[in-house]
């Protein structure tokens, strides 16, 4: 398996991976995936076997500490300068499930933010994953103030 950056060819692919991967009310759109990739393809980092993409992970980097939901509709707040990766999603689709897909893709992510100079990485996760992350070194800052998809974020921080 190989990781590499997104392009916008690879639009559709990694919108049938999120609609896969999250419910209606979370996944991103169609035209939020377009209007990423258009900004900011070199933080999508995308997992494939052979012809097949099973993950992603993607979120933009900005001077704002705090994960927000305008971010995930607003691809004009991406900074290639700032501080902070934020990440929007961890995508790995059920057939590579429990495979260490999102472990590599993490660790991956992890290193290129360190390598760019950032402070770190943010995230926003459902109460049952926070320990997941927490094995990379993240730190649950609690709950989180998104609404998004109707749905109890916890926010977690990597801090280099």
């Amino acid at each position: 398996m190989e990781i590499r950056h997104a392009t916008e060819k690879d639009l559709e692919a990694i919108a049938q991976v999120e609609a896969e991967c999250f419910p209606a009310a979370e996944a991103a759109t169609h035209a939020s995936i377009q209007a990423r990739l258009a900004a900011f393809p070199d933080h999508f980092w995308l997992l494939e076997d052979g012809d097949t993409l099973v993950g992603f992970v993607n979120g933009m980097a900005t001077d704002l500490p705090d994960l927000c939901d305008e971010m995930y509709e607003n691809a004009a707040m991406h900074d290639p300068r700032g501080d902070w990766q934020m990440i929007f999603g961890v995508d790995t689709i059920p057939a590579y499930r429990r495979r260490g897909c999102a472990e590599r893709l993490l660790n991956r992510v992890i290193a290129d933010t360190r390598a760019a100079g950032r402070k770190g990485l943010v995230l926003t996760c459902k109460d049952r994953l926070v320990h997941y992350y927490a094995k990379f070194g993240f730190v649950s800052e609690g709950v989180s103030g998104s609404t998004h998809g109707g749905v109890v974020w916890y926010q977690m921080r990597l801090t280099f």
